[in-house]
C-alpha cells in the first residue's frame, strides 16, 4: 500500500505551521524542513494526529527558524543585478554584510566584519565600481580557498597526495570537483557565501578523491577520519538544517 499523505495546520505561539504528514511504517516521528519551504513529517499510522500536532508545537522554534533562513537564502540566490550602492547585502563566509560606498582618493575594497567598504573616486561610475567589486571578490575567494587548501593539504601530504592546482568557477550542480590525474581541485565560486567549516568540508571531500576516486565506503571512512562531523557540515551546506 502506498504511503498516505495529508496536509495539516497547527497554530503555534509564533504563527501557523503547515505540514505534510505521511504515514509510513517507521518507529519514530521524523521531521524534515525542505529548502522550498515544505515541512515534512512521517509517522506510523498508530501515532495519533494530536500527538504529532503537539510535536510540531514543540519544534516550532526550529521549524520557523529554518524557514526564515531558507527564505533569506532564496532572496540572496536570486539573480538580482547589482547597482553597487550603499545598503546592498552580501553573504560572505556565512555572514550578511552591508555594502557601504564612500568617495575617496584612495580606492580600495575591504571588510571590517560588519560592512563591505567600497572606497572609490567617483561614486556614480557604475562600471568602475563593478570592476573593483568583481576583482576584489575573485581575490577574496582565492585567498580564502587557498588558505583552506593549505590547511587540509598538511593532513593529506603524508599519503603522497600532490599539492593541487586550484580553479574557481561558477557551478550549478556541485560544490567542487577533482581531476585526480591532473592534480586539479575546482571549487564553486558560490562557496564564499558559506561558513569556513562548510568550505573546509568540500576541500576535504575533494582531497579524499585523490586517494579514493569514488564514493565507496573507504572514501567516506577517510573523510570521517579527517572530519568526524562531515555529515553535519554537509547538511548545513546543502540547506538540510541551515
Amino acid at each position: 500500500m502506498a504511503p498516505q499523505t495529508q496536509e495539516r495546520q497547527v497554530s503555534c505561539e509564533n504563527g501557523t505551521i503547515t505540514y505534510l504528514l505521511t504515514r509510513k511504517p517507521v518507529k519514530n516521528v521524523n521531521l524534515r524542513v525542505k529548502p522550498d519551504g515544505r515541512v515534512l513529517v512521517s509517522a506510523n499510522s498508530r501515532v495519533p494526529v494530536r500527538f504529532i500536532d503537539e510535536f510540531i508545537r514543540e519544534k516550532q522554534k526550529f521549524i520557523l527558524s529554518a524557514l526564515a533562513r531558507y527564505e533569506e537564502r532564496r532572496e540572496h540566490a536570486q539573480d538580482v543585478p547589482r547597482t553597487y550602492v550603499s545598503g546592498e547585502a552580501y553573504m560572505l563566509l556565512g555572514e550578511k554584510l552591508q555594502l557601504r560606498v564612500e568617495e575617496s582618493q584612495r580606492e580600495e575594497v575591504y571588510t571590517d566584519g560588519v560592512y563591505l567598504l567600497l572606497k572609490v573616486c567617483g561614486k556614480d561610475d557604475f562600471g568602475h565600481k563593478e570592476s573593483m567589486m568583481e576583482n576584489w571578490l575573485r581575490e577574496y575567494q582565492l585567498k580564502v580557498f587557498r588558505e583552506l587548501i593549505d590547511e587540509v593539504y598538511l593532513a593529506f601530504e603524508k599519503y603522497g597526495v600532490p599539492y593541487p592546482q586550484l580553479r574557481i568557477r561558477g557551478m550549478t550542480s556541485r560544490w567542487g570537483s577533482c581531476q585526480t590525474k591532473k592534480g586539479i581541485i575546482t571549487l564553486n565560486s558560490q562557496l564564499i557565501k558559506f561558513p569556513r567549516r562548510c568550505i573546509a568540508y568540500v576541500v576535504v571531500h575533494e582531497f579524499a578523491h585523490f586517494i579514493h576516486p569514488n564514493h565507496s565506503r573507504e572514501f567516506w571512512d577517510l573523510v570521517a577520519r579527517f572530519m568526524p562531523d562531515w555529515k553535519e557540515r554537509r547538511k548545513e551546506l546543502n540547506n538540510d538544517i541551515y
